[in-house]
């Protein structure tokens, strides 16, 4: 994966506001007030130019979606979905998604999400649900639940929502290792919420470091980038496979209407890949709470690349232990290149706590391959 010429200018966008101006039907209009308000939607990002390179994506999971009938509006006539089309996946998705509506009942937004156990427990963005406020969901067959928050962590834009409910629809977590850039996904959410809508497109390109930053909360994420339209709303909701399987969820969006009022898609948008989710949601439902792993150290987030400058490490880190030094630049972590701190930041954060990874430094000039243990930050997270 080529890497373009420094230094790496950051894209910046705007926050989009509730809604759009886009009033769906049948719901009654919720009036903001002053200041920020929920954030929902797909989060606007700071797209950092220059993506680590490395060659692991993400793998389509093995499972086919079943050959399904579909009723004409009339009734009359039907046409069977072919097994693995995009109509017979978007079926077999559809009822496991859902939108979240989430306010103080003067002000709110909306986003989406979808349904991982029969027994209720909801994926979504922290930016969609970690804000407080109440959440009512709105499952495809227009029933609602009120939801919980069971917990979120912001430095990866998860949260997981429970509602008291059984029997219902799920939808299968896909496995990370060989989605390949110009596989078909499909998205489905509630972009300005249109509840049950579904787009397309390919992977555009993996390993693309994004930070999407929130309220004092900033996410740093190793996303999927795809072309399928998503827009403001479609936060939370699943990025799947053709063979139904999530293998990511939409976090964010590009958008050229900096000062322009409401931003939508252009082609670009990121979905966090599900190995990560995997992990961050089962800790969050055993324990409330999840990890962040870390390096231990302090890195210049000025200096402009290539690779990443060590400005400080913490003592008794794992990278005092592993004799890191300030001023040392590291180029890889694991093979993956280095572009700058955020792609450092991001690609670390794509490993769990205990997990070992392989540091290449550049030191007075002198290369030197440093293994380094991830210790779990004791930041609240």
């Amino acid at each position: 994966m080529s890497t373009p010429t420094p230094p790496y200018v950051p894209l910046d966008y705007e926050r989009q506001d509730p809604y759009a101006s886009y009033q769906p039907a049948g719901r009654k209009e919720r009036r903001r007030r002053g200041g920020a308000g929920i954030i929902v939607g797909a989060g606007i990002v700071a797209l950092i130019a220059g993506a680590a390179g490395g060659a692991v994506g993400y793998t389509a999971a093995k499972t086919a979606a079943p050959a399904l009938t579909i009723a004409s509006s009339a009734g009359v006539s039907t046409s069977t979905a072919a097994t693995g089309s995009i109509a017979a996946v978007a079926a077999a998705v559809q009822p496991a998604v859902v939108q979240l509506n989430v306010g103080d009942g003067e002000s709110g937004g909306t986003g989406s999400g979808f349904v991982i156990s029969a027994d209720g427990y909801i994926v979504t963005n922290n930016h969609v649900a970690g804000g407080g406020g109440d959440i009512e969901v709105t499952f495809s067959d227009g029933k609602t639940a009120t939801g919980t928050l069971v917990g979120a962590n912001p430095g990866y834009d998860i949260a997981v929502v429970k509602v008291d409910r059984t029997g219902l629809a799920t939808v299968p977590l896909g496995e990370s290792g060989a989605l390949l850039v110009g596989d078909t996904v499909i998205a489905v959410g509630s972009p300005l919420g249109l509840q049950g809508t579904v787009t397309t497109g390919i992977v555009s390109a993996l390993n693309r470091p994004v930070t999407a930053g929130g309220e004092g909360e900033q996410a740093y994420i190793n996303a999927i980038q795809t072309d399928a339209a998503i827009n403001p709303g479609n936060s939370g909701g699943p990025l799947v496979n053709g063979a139904g399987a999530v293998i990511g969820v939409n976090s964010a969006i590009a958008s050229m209407a900096a000062g322009a009022g409401q931003p939508g898609s252009i082609g670009l948008g990121f979905a966090i890949p599900i190995d990560v989710v995997k992990r961050i949601t089962n800790e969050l439902i055993k324990t409330g709470t999840s990890k962040t792993p870390i390096v231990g150290v302090q890195l210049n987030m000025t200096f402009e690349g290539p690779g990443a400058k060590v400005a400080e490490v913490t003592a008794g880190g794992p990278a005092a232990a592993a004799g890191l030094r300030v001023d040392d630049i590291v180029t890889r972590v694991n093979g993956s290149l280095i572009a700058d701190p955020t792609s450092m930041i991001v690609t670390v954060r794509s490993f769990a706590p205990g997990d070992t990874v392989e540091l290449t430094i550049t030191r007075d000039g002198e290369t030197l391959t440093v293994p380094v243990v991830l210790e779990a930050s004791k930041q609240a997270d």
